[in-house]
């Protein structure tokens, strides 16, 4: 083990130890620092169970302790289910029409977080270094702190951090960014996350940001962007070794010589797939001598489907790739071929290699993945061309991708024609800038970066200013 001590890492749900580079997201980032410092990964189990009921599993995968804890049903549909997926994500993703607020909820949201907090300090040693991950628990320092852990913690937000205009609209928004205050470390995707957290709290907190030093409430913390990324060359094999290979060369024999475009995308209002469709339409009736040789494979597996708000959506896109194949389809072509399951990394390495577009469009994401899969997929000496979204994280830096608002469906449907037509020179040039951004952040920076930040950290304390 590390001189260093332990990594504790904490999420709401655990991820794959074995086989967590084909699970792909946090799992990637994580595993191999918790495998480095002999960690522990704590959160949900994923399982309900009645209220008293509801127990700790402990088990050992590749060095590394898993410890997860039972939900009751009733902490689920108001924790889960309620304040995290009803309220915060579309307060994150600032859509405000769709936030439903109800206290009895925001109790179960702390009354959870406090569980964890004390089932997770009895767990804690002197010395670990403990990173928590996303909205799902934000007091959860402020619980642990409550219980006398003196460990450096850190909270890395995945989703985007609204501005004060979206975020005062949550009743009780301020005692939410209060617990914040109980980090050593706060880390954003973009560097206009932590703009907008540091303006929050000098509008709203009657704080100060100073550098990376945030002040308020009484306290100080550390605050900075630190994108996320992925693995780049381990994903640009997956596409050319087997079975990513075979998917590629499946495709191309299905394809026939068409060209495909392709998004990649859970089924979520905040990943513009209504306007992605209707971009789509929009392209098909600009250029009719593309009818017959393009296509759209949207890939939208099911989320959070015990919501009405996400089963009407998928009413909603259910209808609208209707329409578009309505529309334009013959008998011998169908332009949008819509999947509602998840596809295996390797499978979908493959499939981006196998198209000419990626389309990425997004109204609102932390970073997005995604997009950084589908450049790595590509073949470098006749790569595809990457539509991006200017509201995704990751718009940031991949500027050689053809960035558009997707708000506009016009600008959109320029877009896609423009990367079917753009000539090899250019789709190369582009590709190989893309891929040294890809590189220079890639998850191991994310990682090394953040746990460095946290580790030279001063220790939460109090503030020589008087609390708000």
């Amino acid at each position: 083990m590390s001189a260093r001590g332990r990594l504790v890492a904490v999420s709401n749900r655990v991820g794959p130890v074995r086989g967590a580079a084909t699970a792909g997201g946090l799992a990637v980032g994580l595993v191999d620092a918790l495998r480095e410092r002999g960690g522990l990964w704590f959160g949900w189990s994923g399982r309900t169970a009645p209220a008293g009921r509801a127990k700790l599993h402990r088990e050992r995968a590749e060095g590394i302790t898993l410890a997860t804890l039972d939900l009751s049903p009733q902490d689920f549909e108001n924790f889960y289910c309620g304040f995290c997926n009803n309220c915060l994500w579309p307060l994150m993703h600032f859509r405000i029409d769709l936030m439903r607020f109800e206290r009895r909820q925001l109790e179960s949201y702390r009354r959870v977080n406090a569980r964890f907090a004390q089932t997770l300090a009895r767990l804690l040693r002197a010395g670990d270094q403990v990173w928590v991950h996303d909205f799902h628990l934000i007091p959860l320092a402020e619980e642990l702190r409550r219980r006398r852990a003196r460990q450096r913690i850190g909270f890395f937000l995945h989703t985007p951090f609204p501005p004060t205009e979206i975020l005062s609209t949550l009743p009780e928004h301020e005692s939410l960014v209060r617990a914040l205050f109980a980090y050593d470390l706060i880390g954003f995707q973009t560097e206009q996350d932590l703009e907008r957290f540091r303006e929050h709290v000098r509008r709203a907190c009657g704080g100060s940001a100073r550098g990376d030093t945030v002040t308020a409430f009484g306290r100080e913390l550390r605050a900075g962007a630190f994108p996320i990324g992925i693995d780049v060359d381990q994903f640009h094999r997956y596409a050319f070794t087997a079975p990513g290979s075979r998917e590629f060369a499946r495709m191309r024999g299905v394809l026939r010589g068409r060209d495909q475009f392709i998004g990649v995308d859970r089924l979520d209002y905040s990943k513009g797939l209504l306007r992605r469709m209707d971009a789509f339409g929009r392209y098909l009736e600009a250029h009719p001598k593309a009818h017959g040789k393009v296509i759209l494979l949207q890939v939208a597996p099911v989320s959070r489907g015990d919501l009405a708000s996400y089963r009407s959506f998928r009413q909603e896109l259910d209808r609208e790739a209707a329409r578009v194949n309505g529309r334009f389809a013959r008998f011998d072509w169908t332009p949008v071929h819509y999947l509602n399951r998840a596809l295996p990394r390797r499978t979908l390495a493959g499939l981006y290699r196998a198209s000419r577009v990626g389309v990425v469009t997004p109204m609102r994401d932390g970073m997005n993945l995604v997009a950084m899969e589908y450049v790595a997929a590509q073949d470098p000496e006749d790569p595809g061309v990457l539509v991006l979204s200017r509201f995704a994280g990751a718009a940031q830096f991949l500027r050689e991708a053809l960035i558009v608002n997707p708000y506009d469906g016009e600008e959109t449907a320029a877009a896609l024609h423009a990367a079917r037509e753009m000539r090899l020179p250019e789709r190369r040039r582009r590709h190989e800038a893309l891929m040294r951004r890809l590189r220079a952040r890639d998850v191991a920076r994310w990682r090394s970066d953040f746990l460095a930040a946290l580790a030279e950290a001063p220790l939460a304390r109090r503030s020589t200013r008087k609390a708000k």
